[in-house]
């Protein structure tokens, strides 16, 4: 629960850190969320600049677990190249202003800013010389978003995605990754130093991401249930989900499927599930709180991951992946480099971008309870041993002390 409190910063001898963030709220950004809470619970004072929701995390301000949250209004992006050029200007303007007011009532040890947009760090940059350490917590690869969004190829503004990523690499003392794929990426492209860059992998909290006992008014009176949970933009695949499950009505109807979350592309999918006949099958809750998307889970057969094959997708970690796995669910997903890491033995992988056999995987899942059990035991193993936040964040305060001893270094 959120609570209003005074503005007034806390005393304080805590080392300090202010993370940026642009294109979602917090606590709605379980990575972010999670990174705040690590930090703090390893004594950092924690102030967090981030968006104000549009249904969720609306107030201005609020001190959440010990972290402070300070939110500014937003107009989202239409979905265009343009739009996202407004909102990116807009919302850099006012992240620069409560930089500076921040700034004014305490100093700073480390600003981390998490892309996209990749010039978060310039809204801080009147921080660094005040021995302030910069870190940058690379989300999102843009200028391989930028083509699998838009489809220009290597035009003007994908030349300037690059060269903005670049400076935010230069910028950067400390590189966060979300993968090695993405780290490999800040040592070639971004020309960034072994040891100052470090894989910390968005791996669920398994604290929070237990099973419960399945509601089954979830299925509509059917025997199955099918969950997507995740963001719904241009790049995540949820038409092919759409189609996919269009594909296997056509056999079996003893199915119900809930679409958790928002995006751009949320009215457009409702949209598509009337034309393709699915409306009183398939349900669009919106966002939700997380209380309610481990009751979704809890009461999944099964989960899909539909991302296609795209110059993002390809070297991505999907969030969801790794939260259906902590929930014991088994995945049905394209067979993507990244994913395939994250679900290993988890997951029936469909061939790239083929709406019809990703169908069949679903299908052979709702068919097979024992494989259904099989996957989702391998899922739940493999994130305990290997995938939760816990094996991450050793790897966070890394960066961080990191980044601290550099400072001292100059």
């Amino acid at each position: 629960m959120s609570s209003r409190v005074s503005r007034e910063p806390p005393r304080s001898t805590a080392r300090r850190a202010l993370i940026l963030v642009e294109n979602l709220s917090v606590p709605l950004d379980r990575r972010v969320w999670q990174q705040s809470l690590t930090l703090q619970r390893a004594g950092y004072e924690v102030v967090v600049v981030c968006p104000q929701g549009r249904d969720r995390d609306t107030e201005p301000f609020a001190r959440i677990e010990g972290v402070e949250i300070h939110r500014f209004p937003l107009a989202p992006s239409d979905g265009g190249a343009r739009g996202y050029g407004r909102e990116y200007a807009q919302a850099l303007w006012r992240i620069a202003r409560l930089v500076r007011r921040l700034s004014r009532e305490r100093h700073f040890d480390i600003v981390q800013a998490c892309n996209p947009p990749d010039l978060l760090l310039f809204a801080a940059l009147p921080l660094k010389r005040g021995s302030t350490r910069f870190v940058f917590d690379h989300h999102d690869l843009v200028p391989e978003l930028y083509l699998s969004r838009f489809g220009r190829g290597q035009d003007l503004v994908y030349r300037a995605t690059l060269a903005l990523e670049r400076l935010s690499f230069r910028l950067a003392d400390v590189v966060i990754a979300t993968n090695e794929s993405y780290r490999h990426v800040a040592l070639t492209r971004g020309g960034k130093r072994v040891d100052d860059v470090f894989v910390v992998r968005n791996g669920p909290d398994v604290t929070r991401f237990r099973p419960r006992e399945p509601d089954p008014s979830l299925r509509h009176g059917r025997s199955h249930l099918i969950a997507y949970v995740g963001m719904m933009g241009p790049q995540d695949g949820v038409d092919h989900a759409l189609r996919a499950l269009a594909a296997l009505r056509r056999t079996r109807e003893d199915w119900s499927a809930v679409f958790v979350g928002d995006g751009d592309m949320l009215a457009g999918m409702r949209a598509l599930s009337g034309e393709l006949g699915l409306s009183d099958a398939v349900e669009f809750t919106g966002l939700v709180d997380q209380d309610e998307v481990v009751r979704v889970l809890s009461s999944a057969d099964v989960c899909i991951a539909p991302e296609p094959s795209s110059p993002s997708n390809d070297v991505s970690t999907m969030i969801k992946v790794g939260e259906y796995m902590a929930m014991g669910k088994p995945v049905a997903c394209y067979d993507l480099a990244e994913t395939r890491f994250t679900a290993g033995d988890a997951a029936l992988y469909a061939r790239l971008d083929d709406v019809d056999d990703l169908a069949r995987c679903i299908d052979r899942l709702l068919k097979d309870g024992d494989l259904r059990e099989k996957l989702g035991s391998a899922g739940r193993d493999r994130v305990n041993k290997v995938l939760s936040w816990e094996h991450s964040e050793p790897q966070l305060l890394a960066a961080y002390e990191r980044a601290l001893s550099q400072r001292k270094a100059a």
